[in-house]
């Protein structure tokens, strides 16, 4: 099990928001690749960077502090936000990026996404993000018209290597994660599933550690940690423990 710390990047800054609302934003830091060190301090295997900027635009804002994150934190970093097509996509890995995470392109240009995902053979992961189970797109303000069980055997089928669940009601609310939901994601793919959205406090990492069994690869937070309500320590330490149990 993987605590992936989140780096959301807006207007240059390390912000959260709330329900993905563009004018529900938290400032958390002046410089992101800064906060990104603090995580790798303190212990992070991994980071999860989004360009919010990008995903609200559908093309890249933040490129060179992205690449910048990269070179500093020596540490793999998956990346979302505007990565649109296959020119964006290779730039980015050729920048450092580990993984990326597509969004609006798998759900809406599912020729474009296979592209992806031949081009970029384990490093391309899909962000599944939903508000009562109905999937949004661009950055998180179009309704897909399509739900999870719509297109995972497409996605699967065109070579993504792992899926981020996002319940958008939760995000950034310290409310707690969507166990069933999850577990429903774990059970109906093949794919690592990495969960995210509510992740709040050490009881969420307890009750997500027995979906390990069934393909849950890890926790994405981010308001918890930067709040405390989250020890980021004490959640590393407990998801390490899970991998040797």
């Amino acid at each position: 099990m993987i605590l992936f710390p989140a780096v959301d990047i807006k207007d240059g800054r390390c912000v959260r928001l709330s329900q993905g609302r563009a004018d529900a934003v938290t400032v958390f830091g002046e410089d992101p690749a800064e906060m990104a060190l603090t995580w790798v301090h303190q212990g992070a295997e991994w980071l999860h960077v989004v360009d919010l900027d990008g995903a609200f635009s559908g093309v890249p804002r933040n490129f060179e502090l992205v690449k910048r994150i990269c070179t500093e934190a020596k540490i793999p970093v998956q990346l979302g936000g505007g990565i649109r097509d296959l020119a964006t996509a290779t730039a980015y890995v050729d920048a450092g990026v580990t993984r990326l995470i597509i969004g609006t392109v798998a759900l809406e240009q599912p020729e474009l996404f296979a592209e992806l995902c031949a081009a970029l053979p384990g490093k391309v992961g899909v962000s599944l993000d939903a508000v009562d189970g109905k999937l949004k797109s661009r950055g998180w303000v179009a309704d897909a018209g399509l739900t999870v069980a719509d297109v995972l055997p497409r996605i699967e089928a065109a070579g993504a290597s792992f899926l981020v669940y996002t319940d958008i009601a939760r995000d950034g609310m310290q409310s707690g994660v969507n166990l069933p939901a999850l577990e429903a994601l774990c059970e109906a793919s093949s794919l690592p599933v990495i969960a995210a959205g509510g992740v709040t406090n050490m009881d969420d990492l307890r009750n997500l550690a027995p979906l390990c069994a069934k393909g849950l690869q890890g926790a994405i937070s981010g308001r918890a940690i930067y709040a405390g309500s989250l020890n980021f320590v004490e959640g590393l330490a407990f998801t390490k423990a899970q991998r040797s149990a």
